[in-house]
């Protein structure tokens, strides 16, 4: 009889446990999500928050709903990296920090601005040229000279006056993060 009484305790435990634990999300998971606003390397920052919703269901261990598509999501900005003129371009990481009131860690997502180099390229070459090109026709070879230093300098300042490549995700960016935990 006893024994009994024991065994049963133990089922109505394993039972609780079992019926407590749908909020959890299996490590491994990946979760799909949209973001609500604009996040931008040159004026977020590190440890900031961002929201976003639910993509589809998140349904684990085969038929068991955890959330709803549309459900909120929040997340931190793990590195925020501001773009630098001539190099460098910006660098924004995110990760997951909750899925509908789940605490939960993830992997990360990064997202960097686009490469400076095509377009500096482009402004200091074009502006060597177009300045040898003015510099020959008013003095000669030595005036191509003098205006292609001249069209490299005024390429170069054009470079650091536009050059900020910021990392930019949009609103109602769409993203996939892997649970790393739950709790």
């Amino acid at each position: 009889m006893r024994a009994n009484r024991i065994l049963l305790i133990l089922t109505a435990l394993l039972l609780l446990t079992t019926v407590s634990m749908p909020g959890t999300i299996p490590v491994g998971t990946y979760v799909t999500v949209r973001t609500v606003s604009t996040m931008k390397s040159g004026t977020n920052h590190s440890g900031q928050s961002w929201t976003g919703t639910l993509v589809n269901d998140l349904v684990v261990n085969g038929n068991q709903t955890v959330a709803h598509a549309g459900d909120p999501v929040k997340g931190v900005i793990t590195y925020a990296k501001d773009s630098g003129r001539i190099h460098a371009p910006g660098l924004l990481t995110l990760r997951l920090k909750e899925v509908h009131g789940v605490p939960v860690t993830s992997s990360s997502r990064s997202y960097k601005g686009k490469s400076h180099t095509t377009s500096n390229a482009t402004k200091i070459g074009g502006g060597t040229g177009l300045g040898a090109l003015i510099g020959g026709l008013a003095g000669g070879g030595k005036g191509a000279l003098i205006g292609a230093g001249a069209g490299a300098a005024a390429g170069t300042g054009l470079a650091l006056a536009t050059g900020k490549q910021q990392a930019v995700i949009p609103a109602e960016t769409v993203m996939s993060f892997r649970i790393n935990s739950s709790q």
